[in-house]
């Protein structure tokens, strides 16, 4: 296939772009030139702003465009009216956070979406985020209908992953001693590699597939405690210390930044976590690697970065005198 990336540098896009040429595929990048340039020395490379300068991509055909970089409903219809001639598929990749809320253990493609009080706008935040991605996919629709497939996303891990959120995990246990883990054991939670939502999208793209799915992990509900387990097993230096909630909240830890991938449990959130099913992806041939490949992996890229400061996490100091209060 001829498959027209939208990014294709960073992270997700990194990823999908591998895929695709281990796939055989004939692949396009585009972006604006900024990030990692060096990679893919032999694919071609468009140049241009998606919200402002789409004039690399006239004139232009491909089998499928994915894209990996639109966050506005204006950013994915402004491709999707210059492509739908010009493609005869596209791949949007979208988010579970499209959902109205998380209120059920493990929503499917047929929950709610959340919608905007005002759809015209364009600020990208923690409360628009979802809906935007949601309003985006309505609206490829509409422009390409019947030919677009909407990808939803959870947390997205391994090597490359720019929010440490699941690195923090891996390096924190790698540094052994107590650590402070959130919340109850049996507390569900769940990602994604980069690697298999990659290699899979290629797939449904390979099998011109349409629709909206799920992409999430893993065959069987993954606790925190099973987490922690595979960490400690590959560093048995360090010593799991649960915490519950109420302790934390008491000693102003802050879910997400201080402790990733740890929501308390409250009214919105009575799983503490966003939880969607992956049912109707598993029947279309999404399949996982080993936790413990995704966590060596993990730490290998991040040990061989050249900046290794972390984006999120709590303060060894914070983190022993919580351990100490909550004891």
């Amino acid at each position: 296939m001829r498959i027209l990336i939208l990014g294709g540098t960073v992270f997700v896009g990194r990823h999908l772009t591998e895929a695709a040429l281990e796939k055989g595929h004939e692949v396009t990048l585009f972006n604006r030139g900024r990030t990692n340039q060096d990679l893919f020395p032999n694919v071609e490379k468009l140049k241009g702003d998606r919200s402002s300068d789409l004039e690399a991509l006239k004139g232009r055909e491909w089998d499928v465009v994915i894209d990996a970089s639109g966050y506005t409903p204006s950013q994915a219809t402004a491709a999707a009216d210059l492509l739908k001639d010009s493609v005869k598929r596209y791949i949007f990749i979208s988010s579970i956070s499209a959902y109205r809320d998380f209120h059920e253990k493990y929503v499917d493609e047929s929950y709610p979406v959340g919608q905007l009080e005002d759809e015209t706008t364009e600020e990208v935040n923690a409360n628009t985020y979802g809906p935007l991605k949601a309003l985006a996919e309505k609206q490829l629709e509409e422009v390409m209908p019947g030919r677009v497939l909407n990808i939803r996303p959870g947390i997205i891990v391994g090597p490359h992953d720019p929010t440490d959120r699941f690195t923090y995990w891996v390096m924190r246990f790698g540094r052994g001693g107590e650590v402070l883990v959130p919340g109850k054991q049996d507390r569900p939670i769940q990602w994604i590699d980069a690697r298999d939502l990659s290699k899979w999208i290629i797939q449904m793209a390979e099998q011109e597939e349409t629709g909206t799915y799920n992409a999430v992990g893993y065959d069987e509900e993954l606790t925190m405690k099973k987490f922690v387990d595979a960490l400690i097993k590959q560093n048995p230096n360090a010593e799991d210390r649960w915490i519950s909630d109420q302790c934390l909240l008491d000693n102003d830890a802050k879910p997400s930044s201080d402790l990733p991938l740890w929501i308390p449990v409250s009214e919105d959130h009575p799983h503490g976590f966003i939880l969607a099913s992956n049912k109707k992806a598993r029947e279309k041939g999404l399949t996982f690697r080993a936790l413990e490949n995704t966590i060596e992996d993990t730490r290998k890229w991040f040990e061989s970065k050249e900046d290794t400061d972390m984006r999120v996490g709590i303060e060894p100091d914070k983190e022993a005198t919580i351990v100490r209060r909550c004891k």
